[in-house]
Formats: structure tokens, sequence, C-alpha cells
């Protein structure tokens, strides 16, 4: 059986753009997101929206990681934080932002993978998870609208 050059370089691209997709994603860690949240403090009040978002997102995905290892009472902090930072997007959501679109995806990928805690979580975490879930969907259907507004 001979097989086409053309099916070859099909296959090979197939299989190697996941590859690359996947190398393009850093993993966040809790320093990096000590540093991400410095920046945002201290940005300036246009970006600070979408500082916000990526966040909440690394922090979402931290915090999956931190579940996942077992070490509840940190990922229970870092959900915590989160829902701190959904509320201070809320008040600097009505500035002109030149990246909200972006904040609108990450957030809702952050919904997302909260989503995915939820249903693999134990019955005592849910209830954070839940109000964490809530507090993100509620600023990413308001960052939504915001991107409609313009």
């Amino acid at each position: 059986m001979r097989i086409s050059p053309t099916v070859v370089l099909v296959l090979f691209t197939a299989l190697s753009i996941p590859a690359f997709a996947a190398s393009d994603d850093k993993i966040p860690d809790e320093q990096m997101i000590n540093v991400l949240e410095q920046r945002a403090a201290t940005a300036p009040t246009k970006d600070q929206c979408f500082l916000y978002a990526v966040l909440v997102h690394d922090m979402v995905e931290v915090s999956a990681r931190q579940y996942a290892a077992g070490d509840v009472d940190k990922a229970n902090n870092l959900l915590k934080r989160a829902q701190a930072l959904t509320r201070k997007l809320h008040a600097v959501l009505a500035v002109n932002d030149k990246k909200l679109k972006d904040a609108q995806i990450l957030l809702r990928h952050a919904a997302f993978r909260l989503n995915e805690l939820l249903h693999s979580s134990d019955f005592d975490d849910r209830q954070l998870m839940q109000q964490t879930l809530a507090d993100v969907n509620q600023a990413q259907v308001d960052t939504m609208m915001q991107v409609f507004k313009k």
C-alpha cells in the first residue's frame, strides 16, 4: 500500500497543530498572579478591565490545579480573591477599554472552567464555587453588553 505525500502532509499538519497550540499557553502560578495583581492595581483605568479578566481567568486555572492536587484551602482562598476581582472589574467596566472583547472571552472561559470544577467538586466546596461562578458569569454578561454598546 502506497501513501501519497498529500496524505502524509495533512496528517503531519493535523497532528502538529495541537502540540504547537499547547506550547503557546503559559501555565500561571501564584507568583505570576501576584505580579499581575500589582500591575493591575497600578495600571491606567482603561487597561484594568482586561487585566482583571486575565487575573480571574488565571486564578480559576490555578485554583483548579490546586483542587486536583488536594490543596483545598489554597484553592478556596484563590476563588475568594477572584470574587473580589470581579467586583473591581464591575467598577471599571464603564471606562473605555481597548481589550473589552478579549476580557469577555477570558471571563467566558473562566466561567466554563468553574462550571467543570463545580461538577467534579466535593459538596463542601460547592457553595463558594457557585458564588464565584455567579460573579464571573455576571461580569462576563456585563462585559459582553459593554462590547455591544460600542
